[in-house]
């Protein structure tokens, strides 16, 4: 895995000096899913609860990094730690009334939020900030300091460093105290409640915190998108975000990274296959996924590293 991990690594600084812009800048953009899907791992994945309204909060994230750079001049570097604390806020105080809520209602409830959301941005009391249907042009920003390097080679390099961060974070989290009682949530609440577990309060903080790193998340994608309208942000951004953590896998943290790489690079293959049904052959691909790989690349990796390790024993 050490392994893996610095041949990825390498890979991963390399590429913006190898690739052409547009290469780049759909790297950048698998990395900001890749981002969005840790977030989800971690309440989905680690704590249990479902959730089919990401996409509200990566909206939440992208039009508040929007509107303090078009309409306050705030740096663009400053606009990612604000937009992961109020979509923290946000995703705290959504988990409070989720809490009576489990499955198929929890499911719902959030479907709801990510349909809701992209609405409220074109309503006229907000039309000020956000501009309505017309969506918000950003410029796209400069390397700092002089670097050799040009606008889409930043934000990847930008992106990429944000992302390890994410990752060593959420990484910590899992094996910390909390993470072993969000775990425990999701194991037996009723066990983990009776073992002083304040499943009320980690619950509510599992969802913060999954909100925190997609809105992040979704600043990061309106700076290097440089555009933002409420049509960006339909619900199928949200089952995109779903589809990726399971074909990632569902509780392992690497492969937040597959899923992003499946859910920006599997559509465009599918195009190219078949520009008139291109829909139609992206489920087609997803179903073989599923049926090839259920547990997703995550338990497909596990299963085949416990074959190695058992062949190694026997030898």
């Amino acid at each position: 895995m050490r392994t893996a991990g610095a041949i990825l690594l390498a890979i991963g600084i390399a590429a913006p000096f190898l690739a052409g812009n547009f290469l780049i800048f759909q790297l950048t953009m698998m990395l900001i899913y890749a981002i969005a899907i840790l977030g989800l791992n971690i309440l989905t994945g680690i704590n249990g609860q479902f959730s089919l309204g990401h996409g509200a909060f990566y909206a939440v994230g992208a039009y508040t990094a929007a509107i303090m750079m078009d309409q306050f001049g705030v740096g663009y570097l400053w606009t990612l730690p604000a937009a992961g604390i109020v979509c923290f806020v946000v995703g705290f105080l959504f988990g409070l009334p989720a809490l009576r809520l489990e499955g198929v209602y929890l499911a719902l409830a959030t479907f709801a939020l990510a349909v809701v959301t992209p609405q409220l941005f074109k309503l006229s009391p907000f039309e000020h900030w956000t501009s309505g249907v017309m969506g918000i042009v950003i410029s796209k920003p400069d390397a700092p300091f002089g670097l050799p390097l040009n606008p889409d080679q930043w934000l990847y390099f930008l992106t990429f460093a944000i992302g390890l961060l994410a990752y060593v974070c959420a990484r910590n989290l899992v094996g910390s105290r909390t993470g072993r009682a969000l775990m425990a949530i999701r194991d037996n609440p009723i066990a983990a409640g009776s073992m002083g577990v304040n499943t009320p309060l980690f619950k509510s903080l599992a969802f913060g915190v999954s909100a925190l790193y997609t809105g992040v998340a979704g600043a990061l994608g309106a700076i290097v998108v440089q555009y933002i309208s409420p049509d960006s942000f339909t619900f199928t951004l949200s089952v995109a975000l779903v589809v990726g953590l399971v074909v990632g896998g569902v509780g392992w943290l690497p492969g937040a990274l597959f899923g992003g790489a499946f859910i920006m690079f599997v559509p465009n293959i599918a195009e190219e296959l078949s520009k008139g049904l291109s829909g139609a052959v992206y489920g087609a691909i997803m179903i073989l996924m599923m049926y090839a790989i259920p547990t997703g690349l995550g338990g497909l990796l596990k299963a085949a590293l416990t074959a190695l390790s058992k062949r190694s024993k026997t030898r």
